[in-house]
């Protein structure tokens, strides 16, 4: 029957004015951390940046395959096995051996159990395909050994990014993979573009090696030009001393004494022994600064760095010292990237936006109240009081979550407010039919709302799934889309099947004795 006890609608009541609340956190500031939430804009109703950026992993494969030749040479020489002229030749690792090892090498690199190939049962293949021909052996990545580094260099670019973003303080940042070689970075509010794609777009290896004595080229050497000025140069020991790894922190200051702007590092304990031990050996000698293989500055040392401590320095202003901090302290790329898409989306043309969702929600909205007014008179006062408190319950949801709202996501709340007018329609029609055969009027109420039940939840359903496979299958603006979809369908059933039948019971109870309710 239409009867609700008093802890019913007192928990309805309580749920409801709860979750209001959480909507008027959007219009009005509380100092409460727990109702402290908003719900976030997106990049196309604030403003910001959107970038594809792509990651060359060639640099990742030389260096991967650099590094197991020197592993699989190492393996050899302890298993006691003949191989001969080992090099590597685009990205191949080539090398002889004879027919006594020939055996025994191909168990150690072609065996399920192999510790250098390792096997994938799942895939049915080894990290390197082998190929032999007579004695002469090349190993090359094979196609799902590139697929796992390029996976793992792409998970690390995008931990790397987000870390760099968040250092920037940018409002809810949206990092995620496209593909199996590419990040979308999209920044909403974002007022410095360049600053992010200056940021994002350097790898920020930094290395310290020492300056070498000699002037030309020589084996263990190379010439590496200063950052910002290609005309000046230097021959570097290609001996790495401390990398990137080894700092713990990096933060920008002033020296009191030279009042230039320096950056201040801090290693760990094996790099700060390291460091120590170079410094104490190479006092006189410049010890270069090296980042993206750019000589920062290349100072002379003139006594021994024994704190775990140092400081960088260059010509930099306040900003570029911030920035260069920043991106030691959220570590180096593993492979470079490049900014292959960007677009740039006025806070002006964002506000324009919101201004045409808004005034289309309020056209819309206009229009459902008239007709439902006109056409079930109270009843249709209570579907529309009952439609003001579901965009309440959305909204208050959807800030609960502190989700970004979208312009695909002002849609999704447009056609809600649709929904929940076609479940009450729904109702309303169905109660007029059970009327026509039931002479008491609370129970062709009651069967009205209990028999078009079905009806409604299959169309609600039905949608609810619809934009579940849109949330898991889609990205961007139609994830946007899905969410406010999705939620609004949820608030609808609550607000037609709870408050809205409060309201109708209470109504219908007080006059049942009149001749035509509805």
């Amino acid at each position: 029957m239409l009867y609700f006890s008093k802890i019913k609608i007192i928990i309805i009541l309580i749920i409801s004015l709860i979750i209001s609340y959480f909507t008027l956190s959007n219009f009005v500031k509380f100092d409460d951390e727990i109702f402290k939430r908003k719900i976030n804009l997106g990049l196309d109703l604030l403003g910001g940046s959107y970038l594809l950026l792509e990651v060359d992993n060639n640099p990742v494969i030389t260096q991967k395959i650099q590094s197991k030749s020197l592993e699989l040479k190492k393996l050899m020489k302890e298993e006691d096995i003949f191989f001969n002229n080992l090099v590597l030749i685009n990205n191949e690792i080539t090398f002889s051996t004879d027919d006594k090892s020939k055996e025994s090498l191909i168990k150690l690199l072609d065996d399920d159990d192999s510790e250098f190939n390792p096997y994938y049962p799942n895939f049915k293949s080894h990290e390197f395909d082998i190929f032999i021909e007579n004695n002469n052996i090349v190993l090359k990545y094979s196609d799902y050994g590139l697929i796992l580094l390029k996976n793992s260099s792409l998970d690390q670019a995008i931990e790397i990014v987000r870390r760099r973003v968040d250092e920037l303080g940018t409002n809810e940042p949206n990092i995620v993979k496209r593909g199996n070689n590419r990040i979308l970075v999209e920044l909403p509010g974002l007022d410095d573009p360049a600053r992010i794609k200056n940021l994002l777009g350097k790898t920020a290896n930094l290395t310290f090696q020492f300056v070498s004595q000699k002037k030309e080229e020589t084996f263990g050497t190379e010439k590496i030009k200063y950052d910002g000025d290609d005309s000046k140069d230097e021959i570097i020991s290609k001996r790495i001393i401390i990398s990137g790894e080894n700092l713990t922190d990096a933060k920008p200051s002033m020296n009191n004494q030279t009042n230039e702007t320096v950056v201040v590092f801090n290693l760990d304990r094996v790099g700060a022994k390291k460091f120590a031990k170079a410094t104490t050996t190479g006092v006189g000698k410049q010890l270069a600064i090296i980042l993206d293989n750019k000589i920062i500055s290349a100072p002379t040392i003139s006594e021994a760095i024994v704190g775990g401590s140092g400081q960088i320095t260059g010509n930099f202003t306040f900003q570029t010292a911030t920035d260069l901090a920043l991106l030691l302290r959220s570590g180096a790329l593993p492979a470079p990237l490049e900014i292959i898409e960007e677009r740039t989306v006025g806070p002006d043309l964002g506000k324009d936006s919101i201004k045409a969702g808004v005034i289309s929600l309020i056209i819309g909205f206009t229009l459902v109240i008239s007709f439902m007014i006109y056409k079930y008179k109270i009843f249709g006062f209570i579907a529309n009081f009952t439609l003001i408190v579901n965009l309440f319950l959305l909204i208050g949801i959807l800030t609960l979550f502190q989700a970004t709202l979208t312009l695909p996501g002002i849609a999704g709340i447009i056609l809600t407010v649709g929904m929940a007018v076609d479940a009450n329609v729904l109702i309303f029609e169905r109660i007029k039919e059970e009327l026509k055969d039931e002479n008491n009027k609370l129970i062709a109420f009651d069967s009205g709302y209990t028999k078009s039940r079905t009806t409604i939840l299959d169309a609600n359903v039905t949608t609810l799934i619809a934009a579940t496979i849109l949330f898991f299958m889609g990205s961007g603006p139609v994830k946007g889309f899905s969410i406010t979809l999705g939620v609004g369908i949820l608030t609808t059933l609550f607000s037609v099947y709870f408050i809205a039948r409060i309201l109708t019971s209470l109504y219908v109870v007080k006059n049942k004795e009149k001749e035509k309710l509805i």
